[in-house]
């Protein structure tokens, strides 16, 4: 058997994008990942599929395992030669107990590494436009527990000390304790009126910031319901936050916006939106998959030689085609002498990634901007490589002016099935925006959500975005009102005109 290894990481406070390059890499490696409450759930996607993904998370008032059953469920592991990637919130070694759990495997001879993730320490409050340091107000900083060992008989925290020797505190794991820590601070000679702020979900779209004073905070804090996992950060720094607060002032910060597109196509939209500060909750209502068969297309592409023009309508069919071109041995000079149109600027974007420029590319980005090029030509040899199931609109007004079209299946869409909790939220209300790019995830969700009764049950506060006529038509089929649609029928487009819709000011 293989010699195991367990790897302590660090998964930072939250935002995916402070997860570590190292840190990613042993996720996609690892046999087995040991996962805690505060490690965002989007790092599971980064884990190879074979790979086993165990839950061991652990909140104030509930563990799912004790520490010591974590610490012998890692060296079990270690010992079965696994490679373990123990993923725990921020820092393994700043109050994450993976000190403790070095000890047990050095103790059982079980390999680790240590891989350091970004603190809430310190990323929470420069989120919250907090720097710890500045030197108009101070250059010392502590870092305290506000959660020490269960069963202590006594505190091991010198308040006085950091009462009278730090200028800037940041307690983590307080919230329980909250008016203990400001009481003791204060019995410690700190300034009462010192300024002080709470941050809830530090560097997600959920983040929460209430700012006070230190003897007001306990007050304010239990007014505003807050519960962990939550900082407290006591000091004159706290006072800049009014002018440098930049997270919370993104456009879409905080708003839960529900993308409908294919898991594979989410990615770059993903992105995008969480840039603006969204809250994105993926909710794939489609799979893509290859043909049943590629005898169809293989025959086409074996007589390549035959046709005028290939017409792509989208990024999956480009990529499909290219895909089996290049298993069938062929390059891109087998498109030689062929034009090649492109519904659309990404599909275009898609084709010239193969070093191909596209001779047609219509103003308006549907199946109808090709009728209108093609009205006035001669008897033209068509293929058009595309999804089993799409508008039928083209080739058949194609053929009608004379033109021989041969529609290829190059892909399938099929249904998923998401998240029922994402479903329960989204007919709770819970969600802002359901963004919708195709007519095949408007006829999916429908299907997911449980039929056209369930959907006109989704709460009018909740505005449906449409990438585009096509889209709407079919939304409208189905009694949705659509909110939002670009004048140009793209992703970005689409998500500008979420940026620009007023009632996100609200």
């Amino acid at each position: 058997m293989s010699e195991g290894k367990v790897y302590l990481v660090g998964a930072g406070p939250g935002d995916p994008g402070l997860l570590t390059v190292k840190a990613r890499q042993v996720l996609k490696d690892c046999d087995v990942v040991v996962y805690d409450y505060l490690a965002n759930p989007t790092f599971l996607e980064y884990v190879s599929d074979e790979s086993e993904a165990i839950y061991v998370g652990k909140k104030s008032t509930h563990h799912t395992l004790s520490q010591e059953e974590i610490n012998q469920l890692l060296v079990d592991l270690g010992k079965q030669g696994k490679i373990v990637t123990r993923l725990k919130g921020g820092d393994p070694f700043i109050f994450g107990r993976g000190g403790e759990e070095a000890q047990v495997l050095k103790e059982n001879g079980i390999p680790f590494e240590v891989v350091p993730g970004i603190t809430s320490a310190i990323a929470a409050p420069a989120y919250a436009g907090i720097p710890l340091s500045h030197r108009d107000f101070t250059s010392t900083i502590g870092i305290v527990t506000g959660h020490e060992r269960p069963g202590k008989k006594e505190s091991s925290i010198d308040w006085k000390g950091l009462a009278s020797s730090m200028g800037t505190l940041v307690f983590l794991m307080g919230v329980k304790n909250l008016p203990s820590i400001c009481n003791n601070l204060i019995r410690a000679g700190k300034d009462p009126d010192i300024p002080a702020a709470v941050i809830r979900w530090g560097t997600t779209p959920r983040q929460h910031t209430i700012v006070g004073t230190l003897e007001t905070m306990p007050g304010i804090a239990k007014k505003e319901g807050v519960k962990p996992p939550a900082i407290l950060i006591v000091g004159r720094v706290v006072n800049l936050r009014d002018s440098l607060n930049w997270f919370e002032k993104l456009p879409l910060f905080g708003k839960r916006i529900v993308v409908t597109r294919a898991r594979a196509q989410t990615s770059g939209m993903k992105q995008q939106l969480v840039s603006l500060g969204a809250e994105v909750i993926q909710f794939p209502t489609i799979r893509i998959k290859p043909p049943e068969s590629y005898d169809a297309i293989d025959g086409a592409i074996d007589h390549l030689k035959d046709y005028d023009w290939v017409i792509f309508s989208s990024v999956n069919g480009v990529e499909f085609f290219f895909d089996r071109l290049f298993e069938k041995g062929r390059d891109v000079r087998s498109l030689g002498g062929k034009y090649v149109a492109a519904i659309g600027p990404q599909t275009a974007a898609s084709i010239k990634e193969f070093g191909i420029v596209p001779d047609l590319v219509p103003h308006d980005y549907r199946a109808e901007g090709i009728l209108e090029v093609f009205h006035e030509r001669k008897t033209q040899k068509i293929l058009f490589p595309r999804a089993k199931v799409a508008r039928e609109t083209l080739p058949k007004t194609l053929r009608k002016r004379g033109h021989q079209v041969d529609v290829i299946t190059i892909y399938e869409t099929v249904m998923e099935e998401p998240d029922p909790g994402i479903k329960e939220n989204i007919l709770a209300g819970k969600v802002d925006i359901i963004t919708f790019t195709a007519s095949s995830t408007v006829r999916n969700f429908v299907k997911i959500m449980g039929g056209r009764k369930k959907i006109l049950a989704i709460p009018d506060t909740v505005r449906i975005a449409s990438i585009g006529p096509i889209t709407s038509d079919t939304l409208r089929e189905f009694g949705f009102k659509v909110d939002i649609e670009p004048p140009v029928y793209t992703i970005d487009a689409l998500i500008e005109a979420i940026v620009k819709t007023p009632f996100l000011d609200g």
